[in-house]
């Protein structure tokens, strides 16, 4: 089995799950008991300044009302998870390092810091993350629903939504539109 943490898994033109058509998935984890990654390329009709108020946390930074909260995935989607570079000098509660370049982290002072405008320059908030459970994304891999490369920061935090899954796509070096539905066995 490939380890696709900290990987993009990108859904084929061909995906018939209205959940994940078009998608760029992150993958924070992967190992013998399944998968978790946060799809990067599907805002809600929220942005940050009203959710961080919803939930209670001032904001004093006047860049929230136009940044994107994302649908991470249909699990567990009254959770919120930061997607992050990696800062050496800010500890958060609860952080994971995924890879030397990116962390994820779902403590609340994070949020806290991003409203004060403290918080890390480069991040991207989820409510909710996708989840496969043993096995399950390997035979997805194997039916050809995903395409797998990589993970790109810049694609993550530079791109504008709307190119990713393009973006992440042509670093495969083909067009998304190139690819063949067929299935095809040696």
């Amino acid at each position: 089995m490939q380890n696709l943490e900290n990987h993009f898994i990108i859904a084929m033109p061909t995906m018939k799950d209205p959940y994940f058509s078009k998608t760029v998935t992150y993958i924070c984890e992967h190992n013998d008991e399944g998968a978790m990654g946060l799809v990067i390329n599907q805002p809600v009709d929220i942005k940050l300044d009203s959710l961080l108020k919803q939930i209670k946390i001032d904001v004093s930074a006047d860049n929230l009302t136009d940044t994107p909260v994302y649908a991470g995935g249909p699990v567990g989607t009254e959770r919120g998870f930061v997607l992050h570079r990696s800062e050496a000098e800010n500890e958060w509660a609860s952080s994971i390092n995924i890879s030397k370049e990116l962390s994820l982290t779902t403590s609340k002072d994070i949020l806290q810091a991003i409203g004060a405008d403290l918080g890390p320059q480069d991040y991207l908030i989820t409510l909710g993350y996708a989840g496969w459970s043993a096995g399950q994304l390997e035979k997805e891999l194997q039916e050809n629903s995903w395409l797998t490369i990589e993970a790109d920061s810049d694609i993550i935090f530079k791109q504008p939504i709307h190119k990713r899954w393009e973006a992440a796509t042509e670093k495969l070096g083909f067009n998304p539109w190139q690819i063949s539905s067929d299935v095809g066995h040696a």
